[in-house]
């Protein structure tokens, strides 16, 4: 990439982003839209605006930089006030990273001549200021790589300082949270207990669980709720509850219809067929009326039936106590693995209820099969990902794509497409994963919806390592590369390493164009304004229907974490090599922190709360990344001819020890609840029977299905 077309990506990115803020400082003033731009608010009762409506442009700012981080517990839970912790994290690592190299770095690289260097790429005219800046301006075995090389010392050192610090932090947190007195959640209480052996000749599968229970915790078991297969019910319910919705949607058009020329109003009509297009025409009152009055007593018998025939070899259960409960999920209870298996009960509103039957081996079967599946899709994605890199050079689509050239040529559509057409193609590429994820994740029998947000995260992390960190770098070379590492696979960290300078300014531009575009849009939230006010209009006849359209969604950690990994790496593994990317991480994080701070506070509503169970995963990655920034080097020196490369082999080998010891001092405390924190005594004992309440399923709750309030 030239330097016009580098400056172009960079304006042009940094324009939308002023845009954007400014569409949302005029939008998100207007009352009509409070829905959309402070829906946590409005769910909690709170004044969408603190009671008046300023016109200073950037009061967000400064609410979002004064709040605390009590502040965002209380908005939206420990899991939030966490990933603030992980995105302050990478910023000071960045920042303290960049305070030393970027003023050392930068004039060590652009006072050297490297007139090897800027004779081939004066030759292909690809040379530009910028490369002076990076490493690769500095001639093989010169004395001054040293100061590249004590610089990736200093960078793993501080991410070690910075990582060991905030895992301190987040414990704190997460225990104190745990340990309040004032709330007593449902999962405090519960376990969950999953391959249950066959039921005994002449008892139930809820006597066998009791009996079970009693007679290991006799004095502090409660009650238990054994999981049935809910799959008819549920069907059944989902269809009473759509009929429901259809019939207030109809009597909303009927009574709108009402005017004083027409008092009688227009009864709304349908047809019965197919997604309501074929079939004979209906009053649409009546027809809602007469299904939900059949499917009101279907549903009664199928709950009937579904709570004594379809019970499942998994329980949830309920103890008097907190304390109970956490010494009976760190308890192993039978002989064998895989019976009577006890764990820490997920909340009631994340239970992935048809995955909790599945038996200990068929879960195991599961999840190496599904490794498999993720394992050839990375591997299918690495190869259009790694084809398409090679092409984003418009000397390679001059080449393979003649045709081509006479559009490339011109100097407008040549700056343009080598601005913004790698990046976007590579954004399209990396959109189309995360739902199929999701469902690998949860098809391993995984019992709760954040556990599959990990397991979805973790999976979506190495896909952006392999087919863009590693896919892009080598892809420009792609062909020699694929024939060098069948001959020489020892040879695959040098590679790396010779590949990683060539698309520094690619990756700079990606980063750019992730935090100015990204969150802008994130900022602004056009797309959801347009789609709630054309819902509104068209659509929405019940309060229920436009709450459901200005529903805000959650923070969407499965796709959120991952990307942010991939711009850790990348920050990283460039870090030293081309620190002119620095900066561009520093804002990325920076702006990520102010903007989801706000989003935070007045947009995102959790759909659980996990205490935090994703930071342990979060700083794995971090450390991975690490990993690969610090084998980058090592083989980037190696093709320097750099004598004293050897003294980073040590560095690795460091990573992992400091992983091993953060996770031996610290993780055990994410998989269960230590004790201590679970004595912490509450101010008022809570209603057992209620908690046990909380994890009905709604399709078995005890609910008048005829339009009327619950019990």
């Amino acid at each position: 990439m030239d330097f016009s077309s580098f400056i172009t990506s960079l304006l042009t990115s940094f324009l939308i982003f002023v845009v954007l803020i400014l569409i949302f400082t005029w939008l998100s003033r207007k009352p009509a839209n409070d829905v959309i731009y402070y829906p946590n608010r409005i769910l909690k009762g709170l004044d969408p605006m603190n009671g008046h409506r300023t016109r200073n442009p950037f009061s967000w700012i400064k609410e979002a930089i004064s709040s605390s981080e009590e502040n965002i517990i209380d908005m939206a839970g420990v899991d939030t006030a966490v990933y603030f912790v992980f995105l302050r994290t990478v910023l000071g690592i960045l920042v303290i990273s960049g305070i030393l190299l970027l003023p050392i770095l930068l004039p060590v690289a652009v006072t050297d001549i490297n007139t090897t260097l800027t004779k081939e790429t004066n030759s292909n005219g690809t040379f530009n200021n910028l490369d002076k800046l990076a490493i690769g301006n500095v001639q093989n075995k010169s004395p001054r790589l040293w100061a590249f090389l004590l610089a990736t010392y200093w960078v793993s050192f501080i991410t070690f300082f910075m990582l060991w610090k905030a895992y301190k932090h987040v414990l704190e947190l997460r225990s104190s949270a745990q340990s309040r007195s004032d709330v007593a959640r449902p999962e405090q209480f519960t376990v969950l207990v999953r391959d249950i052996p066959p039921v005994p000749h002449g008892q139930s599968r809820k006597e066998q669980v009791d009996a079970y229970f009693k007679r290991l915790h006799p004095e502090t078991f409660h009650k238990s709720l054994v999981i049935t297969d809910n799959k008819e019910v549920n069907k059944k319910f989902q269809k009473l509850e759509g009929y429901r919705k259809k019939l207030a949607h109809a009597e909303a058009v009927y009574a709108e219809s009402k005017t004083a020329s027409n008092p009688e109003g227009t009864r709304p009509s349908c047809k019965t067929g197919f997604l309501g297009l074929i079939g004979s025409k209906v009053d649409t009152i009546n027809f809602c009326n007469e299904n939900i009055k059949e499917l009101v007593s279907e549903l009664e018998r199928e709950q009937n039936g579904t709570i004594k025939d379809k019970q499942q070899a998994a329980a949830l259960i309920v103890f008097c106590s907190r304390p109970a409960a956490t010494l009976a999920s760190q308890t192993v209870h039978s002989p064998t693995v895989d019976s009577w298996t006890v764990m820490p009960a997920p909340e009631p509103r994340q239970l992935l209820w048809s995955n909790l039957p599945i038996p200990f081996y068929q879960r195991q079967i599961r999840q190496y099969i599904v490794y498999g599946i993720v394992f050839l899709t990375v591997c299918f994605y690495t190869i259009p990902v790694g084809f398409f890199s090679a092409f984003t050079t418009l000397e390679n689509l001059s080449k393979y794509l003649p045709f081509l050239k006479a559009i490339v040529d011109l100097v407008e559509i040549k700056t343009v497409l080598e601005a913004f057409l790698p990046q976007l193609a590579l954004l399209v590429f990396m959109a189309l994963l995360p739902m199929f994820l999701m469902m690998l994740s949860k098809a391993e029998g995984i019992p709760s919806e954040s556990h599959a947000v990990r397991a979805a995260s973790g999976k979506y992390f190495y896909f952006t390592i392999f087919t863009v960190f590693i896919g892009f770098t080598l892809g420009g070379s792609l062909f020699d590369n694929l024939k060098n590492v069948g001959k020489h696979p020892d040879q695959i960290v040098t590679m790396l390493g010779d590949s990683v300078p060539k698309v520094a300014m690619y990756f700079i531009t990606f980063v750019a164009l992730k935090f100015f575009v990204g969150y802008g849009l994130e900022l602004s939230r056009l797309v959801p304004l347009i789609i709630y006010h054309l819902k509104r209009k068209y659509l929405c006849k019940t309060e229920e229907e436009l709450k459901e359209a200005w529903a805000p969604g959650s923070m969407g950690y499965a796709t959120r974490v991952p990307n942010d990994m991939l711009i850790v790496t990348l920050s990283l593994c460039y870090s030293v090599i081309s620190p002119l990317i620095i900066p561009f991480g520093v804002l990325y994080f920076g702006f990520g922190w102010l903007v989801l701070r706000n989003q935070a506070l007045k947009v995102f509503v959790p759909s659980y709360e996990s205490y935090g169970r994703m930071w342990p995963h979060m700083h794995t990655r971090i450390v991975a990344a690490l990993f690969v920034f610090q084998l980058t080097m090592i083989g980037y020196f190696g093709t320097k001819a750099f004598v004293y490369t050897p003294l980073l082999i040590p560095l690795p080998f460091l990573s992992v020890i400091f992983a091993f010891v953060c996770q031996k001092r610290f993780y055990q405390s994410f998989a269960v609840n230590p004790l201590e924190v679970a004595c912490q005594s509450l101010k008022e004992a809570p209603n057992l029977d209620s908690i046990a309440e909380a994890y009905v399923p709604p399709c078995l709750s005890s609910v008048k299905h005829d339009g009327t309030e619950p019990v």
